[in-house]
């Protein structure tokens, strides 16, 4: 994968970090009291107030998951993880939210009915989540599944596609936030939001023009349309 020049393709560290993020993380004992997590590396910038706390608003919204940008993955670090998933879900249909559910989120990772991956994730370097979901029976199944076939090495299977593919098959629509109201920055890539009140009442520090919520590689706007909500439906207006 080095000669090909896939992105991290030789670094072996890289792919125990994406397999212990994808699968271990959570079952750190220093994790066992906790319910929810929000992952923030270094370097990031979160450029709007954050004037409630979203660790409530994801309990009394009995939310799952929560993202700031969504993208598509580099194909060439996961040529078999699709085909690994379909494996996955045959032999595990009980964990699997049907696709002709109402409240499936299906398609949004795949738009020609499961056959393949459309390459659509939330960048897990910003995720605020339950880790009861992690812990649950159906996403350990799906870890270990994956982690037998030995993609995250003999290739480069990362935690980004692995928790938003589990996420898509397994949460309701209901029960995936888009945390459009913070502002994010991650090297190279933002989520501003183009509300002009609030840029001109300075809760934000951002150019809307360079957000990546309307950006080609962007996978929000296909989110949007699949729950049914715009933007601003995401803002959170109680104080929590």
């Amino acid at each position: 994968m080095q000669a090909a020049e896939v992105i991290y393709g030789g670094l072996e560290s890289y792919r125990h970090m994406c397999r212990f993020q994808s699968g271990f993380f959570f079952r750190h004992p220093l994790m066992e009291q906790f319910d929810y997590y929000w992952r923030v590396e270094p370097d990031v910038k979160f450029t709007c107030d954050i004037d409630y706390d979203p660790f409530k608003v994801m309990r009394e919204k009995d939310l799952k998951y929560g993202f700031a940008i969504s993208l598509h993955e580099y194909e060439n670090t996961i040529p078999t993880l699709w085909e690994t998933t379909k494996q996955f879900m045959a032999k595990y249909p009980q964990h699997i939210i049907p696709a002709n559910d109402s409240e499936s989120l299906m398609s949004w990772v795949t738009n020609d009915g499961g056959n393949t991956y459309n390459l659509c994730h939330f960048w897990s370097n910003f995720e605020i989540a339950s880790l009861a979901f992690l812990r649950s029976q159906a996403y350990l199944d799906y870890f270990n599944y994956l982690d037998k076939a030995g993609g995250f090495f003999y290739e480069r299977w990362g935690d980004a596609p692995v928790h938003s593919i589990a996420a898509a098959l397994m949460l309701k629509k209901s029960e995936v936030h888009f945390f459009y109201d913070m502002g994010y920055f991650h090297n190279p890539f933002k989520n501003c939001p183009s509300e002009p009140g609030w840029l001109a009442a300075e809760k934000c520090s951002c150019d809307p023009a360079d957000s990546m919520d309307d950006n080609w590689w962007s996978c929000t706007p296909e989110f949007l349309k699949l729950v049914g909500k715009q933007k601003t439906d995401f803002v959170i207006t109680e104080r929590y």
